[in-house]
């Protein structure tokens, strides 16, 4: 069902005073436990530069491409990225976390089919993986929404919350997102717009064929 939210946001590279909202998001521990499969404490400032690779002397820069979504009522709203980015085999794992205030607006699809955009048409890749936990019904959705296909179960692979809970892996090809691309973009509201920059090309901006204003 489309969205009625009219609210512009913007991507852009995640920076060190960003990390700041990370930190704060992943005091909850719960919260955490469905983002990350790895992490169950919570995040010092420290942590989250090391994953962010945000420290210093980042190492493996080019493996990873993170990204903040921002407004200008809300700030920084959420996160999205690529990890495990393989020239060779042209593929990627995308990840996305959104402020819990303003979850279900239709923000975390409209990112997450920018960062398709991106992983497909700028950087040429073939194929774009995710993993959940089986009960993250909000991740099932929207990887389900975007056209990714269920690609296996990895059986008791995610302990939380006292017990071991099943991951889903999906997957999405780039010829199965030109496919569904056109049809998300008619499915989704036409007032709220997700850009890089201003927006001004359809490959930068989310859904392609609105207009965007700041």
């Amino acid at each position: 069902m489309p969205d009625n939210t009219s609210e512009s946001f913007s991507l852009r590279p995640l920076e060190k005073p960003d990390l700041t909202c990370i930190t704060r998001w992943f005091q909850e521990v719960g919260d955490l436990a469905l983002f990350d499969r790895h992490s169950r404490v919570p995040y010092d400032l420290a942590t989250s530069e090391r994953l962010w690779n945000l420290s210093d002397t980042p190492q493996n820069a080019y493996d990873n491409c993170w990204f903040a979504i921002t407004s200008k009522p809300t700030g920084v709203a959420g996160i999205v990225g690529l990890e495990r980015i393989s020239p060779v085999n042209r593929d990627a794992v995308i990840a996305l976390y959104v402020d819990h205030a303003i979850r279900r607006q239709g923000i975390g699809i409209r990112a997450s089919a920018l960062i398709l955009d991106f992983a497909f048409r700028q950087l040429g890749l073939n194929r774009v993986t995710s993993f959940y936990r089986k009960d993250n019904a909000g991740s099932r959705d929207l990887t389900s929404q975007a056209g990714f296909e269920v690609e296996g179960t990895m059986r008791q692979a995610w302990f939380s919350d006292g017990k071991f809970h099943d991951m889903i892996v999906v997957g999405l090809l780039a010829e199965h997102w030109n496919t569904r691309r056109d049809a998300l973009a008619e499915e989704l509201g036409e007032t709220t717009v997700i850009a890089f920059g201003d927006g001004k090309s359809s490959g930068s901006k989310w859904p392609p064929h609105r207009s965007v204003t700041h």
